[in-house]
């Protein structure tokens, strides 16, 4: 099985949606490497990065569910470090 490092960007801009993201990014917990969250009050958003080694079909996956959440967007971006297990 081949692993791919990855960045997942997620803007949160309805704050209901935060506990269906805390969700999702918990079952998905094996492959996340670290998180950063950064709210931005004046804008009342918050911006959410999480880097993440793991499948292809995995990363895929996880930004899908998250995009498809109200008021939450989110673009991943690929390296090109991949290890065979």
């Amino acid at each position: 099985m081949e692993t791919r490092v990855a960045l997942i960007g997620i803007i949160v801009e309805t704050p209901d949606s935060v506990g269906e993201l805390n969700a999702i990014l918990h079952d998905y917990g094996k492959y996340i490497i670290g998180c950063m969250g950064i709210p931005y009050r004046q804008r009342g958003i918050s911006i959410i990065s999480i880097a993440v080694d793991a499948p292809q079909d995995v990363i895929s996956a996880l930004s899908g569910k998250i995009g498809k959440l109200a008021g939450v967007s989110a673009k991943t971006a690929y390296s090109n470090v991949v290890t065979r297990e």
